[in-house]
């Protein structure tokens, strides 16, 4: 009886083997206990982070705030060189500070008859500055004050130091300008500058400059012939405080849907720094480098889908690890083909193939949510991107003030294949790298 049930038992377990296996060729491969729980179409399926590759690994892009000295501008080149993946992303700063000039000085000598609005023969403008320590708004005060004769030189560089009041034109930072248009003479002065930070320590910010303004105008009334900003946040808060009322034309930077469109009712104009295809490379080098190919792949190269940009439209430093966008002056002559700042760059708008590129995630911060372009402009142009691009990425606001505010929300850098980082002050980048090194 009992060799009649072994030889039973026996007989179950050959025919349950054989069950099991029957039917897949390789079975006999499968870690043994294990299940599938594969979704039903796993293309669309996030990836995990790649557990095998450290934090300090992953590739990283820095953007829109370059790492750099906040004093002497000179680039951090270790925040830099962090590793083999990290890259910047920004726009050619010095190029569109010398357009923004040129910009002013050209509507300057196309209105000589008008835009002197006292009579006295000088030129008086106001300049709204976003940030005396970032880079970028050194570049377009340097930018303003050089078309307009008004820099002064020390050590090799353009002064960029807000004047405060300078109703005679006393100030140690500028002089008076002189312009010859017409065979006239006209003198140019900076009346007043001032970097606009509000009480709790943000910069660029747009409600101090549209309390500034009224400050300037009870000081000195119609002399003011021009405002100026560093962006268009603060021209635009400005804009609408005074100068659209009182017809004094006012130019700022950024080419925000709302200062493009302001143009038709006498906003002066504005720079495109190209954010589509800031955007787009932000992620884009991310995008390469988590998938492994040359760097330059749907850059300067086609990719499979034939996205590429032209030369005419970025550069890339390789000394600098640096992408730079090269910048537009909107005016009254092209603004309507700029209204729409949030649609993609055409000849980079074609859907990758997400067998080939598939999902990874990325955390990707903003170093001020109040900020006018990167909340309104640049973040719905990587919202659009990041679907094109198969990449999911995770979107952090910060205050604008502290770094702390951002890097206590990156408590767990396990979690991401790769980093997008928009510092609060260009000093700071180790702020940073310290929890990627952990």
């Amino acid at each position: 009886m009992k060799k009649a049930l072994a030889m039973l038992l026996a007989l179950m377990m050959v025919l349950s083997l054989a069950a099991c296996g029957g039917d897949n060729p390789d079975a006999s491969k499968a870690p043994e206990g294990t299940t599938s729980t594969a979704p039903a179409d796993e293309s669309k399926a996030p990836e995990q982070p790649d557990g095998d590759v450290a934090n300090k690994d992953k590739p990283l892009v820095w953007f829109n705030r370059q790492p750099s000295n906040s004093s002497t501008g000179e680039l951090d080149m270790t925040a830099l060189n962090f590793n083999q993946d990290t890259y910047y992303v920004g726009f050619d700063a010095n190029q569109g500070a010398e357009l923004q000039g040129q910009m002013i000085l050209d509507y300057i000598t196309a209105n000589i008859d008008t835009i002197d609005r006292n009579g006295d023969g000088v030129i008086g403008y106001v300049l709204a500055i976003g940030d005396i320590g970032h880079n970028d708004s050194i570049a377009r005060t340097r930018g303003v004050r050089k078309a307009l004769d008004t820099a002064i030189e020390e050590n090799g560089a353009i002064k960029s130091d807000a004047v405060g009041i300078n109703a005679d034109g006393s100030a140690s930072a500028v002089k008076d300008g002189k312009l010859t248009i017409n065979g006239k003479e006209y003198t140019v002065r900076e009346l007043a500058s001032q970097e606009m930070k509000n009480s709790a320590g943000a910069t660029w910010d747009a409600a101090t400059a549209g309390n500034t303004i009224g400050t300037w105008v009870s000081t000195f009334g119609d002399q003011i012939d021009i405002v100026a900003s560093n962006n268009d946040g603060m021209g635009m808060a400005m804009f609408n405080a005074w100068s659209k009322e009182n017809k004094v034309p006012t130019f700022g930077y950024d080419a925000n849907a709302d200062a493009v469109a302001a143009i038709a009712d006498g906003y002066g104009g504005t720079i495109s720094q190209h954010a589509d295809v800031q955007a787009y490379l932000t992620l884009r080098v991310l995008r390469n480098a988590l998938d492994g190919v040359d760097i330059d792949t749907g850059i300067g190269t086609a990719d499979d889908k034939g996205n590429v940009l032209s030369d005419d439209v970025f550069k890339y430093v390789e000394s600098e690890r640096s992408y730079y966008a090269l910048n537009v002056a909107v005016t009254a002559d092209n603004y309507n083909d700029f209204m729409d700042a949030t649609k993609p760059y055409a000849p980079v708008a074609n859907q990758l193939d997400l067998e080939k590129n598939p999902t990874k995630n990325v955390w990707l911060n903003i170093y001020n949510s109040a900020d006018n372009f990167l909340s309104a402009t640049y973040q719905p142009l990587l919202q659009n991107y990041d679907d094109l691009l198969n990449l999911n990425v995770e979107y952090i606001g910060g205050d604008g003030q502290t770094e702390a505010n951002i890097t206590n929300r990156l408590s767990n850098p396990d979690q991401y294949d790769a980093f997008a980082i928009n510092m609060v002050k260009t000093d700071n980048a180790a702020s940073y790298t310290a929890l990627l090194n952990q």
